[in-house]
């Protein structure tokens, strides 16, 4: 008996059963993130590392131009962060750059967000903090997995 199909069962996508047909199997996550199929690759490694550098770096730099010049930091601070978010993509060939970059904003935002022994903080209780914080994230997740690269890539 086949199952019902208000059940919940998800049904593959146009491009799945394509590749079902055709004997394919469909990407692994290491191949999305643009390791080779044999496993781990020391190069690759090694463009990640300076990725998630820039990535924090312009995490750090986002969170204090967006609160110093408001309409037009947080804009700036927003841009420069999807630049290097699909920059690191196409320049590592593989979601995987993105991914660093992504990975290096996030660590240096929510590390700035915590409060010190001594009181200070980086981020105050206001709209363009939350906006540079939630907007950011959000952006940063849609250049990460959006990505695809271009067909003269590869």
């Amino acid at each position: 008996m086949s199952p019902a199909r208000g059940s919940g069962a998800s049904r593959p996508s146009g491009a799945a059963r394509a590749r079902a047909q055709a004997g394919e199997k469909p990407p692994s996550a290491a191949q999305l993130l643009g390791f080779s199929g044999a496993g781990f690759a020391p190069r690759r490694l090694a463009l990640y590392v300076p990725l998630f550098l820039l990535g924090a770096v312009v995490g750090v730099a986002g969170s204090l131009v967006q609160a110093a010049w408001f309409p037009g930091g947080l804009l700036l601070a927003l841009v420069a962060a999807v630049g290097v978010f699909t920059g690191s993509g196409r320049l590592a060939g593989a979601r995987g750059g993105a991914v660093a970059s992504v990975a290096g904003w996030m660590a240096a935002v929510i590390l700035l967000t915590t409060t010190r022994p001594e009181g200070d903080f980086v981020f105050a209780a206001g709209g363009g903090s939350y906006l540079f914080l939630l907007g950011g994230m959000a952006l940063a997740v849609m250049c990460a997995t959006i990505w695809r690269p271009s067909p003269g890539d590869g």
